[in-house]
């Protein structure tokens, strides 16, 4: 088994191994992983951090020991929590990083950091706060970052920012935590998972206060939430189907 660390800001990870296929995520500075397959220019790896697998070009990681892997597992987390800061590096200057990103091989990697970092977790109530920090951030299939997010990666940064797993997608989200029965039941920083025709679950959201959901659909923006599902009050209609409302905290 071999092992990998994301040494550059943000990586785009493939369902297959070429560039011309989809992004299925990203991997920000400091996410490591194990590399579960490796061709000449692609490798298949798995994240530490969620399980979730997917195609990285091998330029755009630096291979890591087994033990420094461990190592990295089993300790404290540490993120970056402004929306773009730097690493820098003595020889090859700087690298920015967006908010979110894995300081834990900073060390490993002979990078310095000055910035903003988040050492602990944080009280429920204040995941609504960081999910502010992504407000307008425009949506992208498979990202992560600010400057472009899916659904489900902006309900996975927001709780990691405050100490909390969550697993990749949201059907994958969907597993997690406790069912509520009815909107009433549920606080700022729960979970609502909307659902297509067929009943998969396609879309993630966390919910507000006052019958309000942050999520991100066309951008991360706010809507109205009501037992029927989100009403976007810019087209006067119901955008996504509510299927289940979780407690993961």
């Amino acid at each position: 088994m071999q092992y990998g660390i994301c040494n550059l800001g943000i990586v785009p990870i493939r369902l297959e191994a070429s560039d011309k296929s989809e992004m299925v995520t990203q991997a920000l500075y400091g996410d490591f992983f194990k590399v579960l397959e490796q061709r000449k220019k692609w490798s298949r790896i798995r994240f530490a951090y969620d399980n979730y697998e997917g195609w990285i070009d091998n330029k755009q990681y630096l291979e890591i020991e087994q033990s420094e892997y461990n190592q990295l597992t089993n300790s404290s987390i540490c993120l970056s929590n402004d929306l773009i800061e730097y690493i820098s590096d003595a020889s090859k200057g700087l690298y920015p990083i967006p908010l979110g990103s894995d300081l834990r091989g900073m060390n490993l990697l002979k990078h310095h950091f000055d910035g903003n970092s988040v050492t602990s977790k944080s009280d429920k109530s204040n995941i609504i706060k960081t999910a502010f920090l992504y407000l307008n951030a425009p949506y992208l299939w498979g990202g992560k970052t600010p400057f472009g997010i899916d659904c489900s990666g902006f309900t996975q940064m927001a709780y990691k920012l405050n100490g909390y797993k969550l697993l990749r997608d949201a059907s994958e989200q969907a597993t997690q935590g406790v069912a509520l029965s009815f909107i009433e039941e549920s606080e700022p920083g729960d979970l609502a998972f909307f659902d297509n025709m067929d009943g998969d679950i396609i879309h993630v959201g966390i919910i507000m206060a006052d019958n309000h959901i942050i999520h991100a659909h066309g951008k991360v923006r706010i809507d109205r939430l009501d037992h029927s599902g989100i009403y976007n009050t810019d087209t006067n209609t119901h955008t996504h189907r509510l299927r289940v409302i979780k407690k993961i905290i």
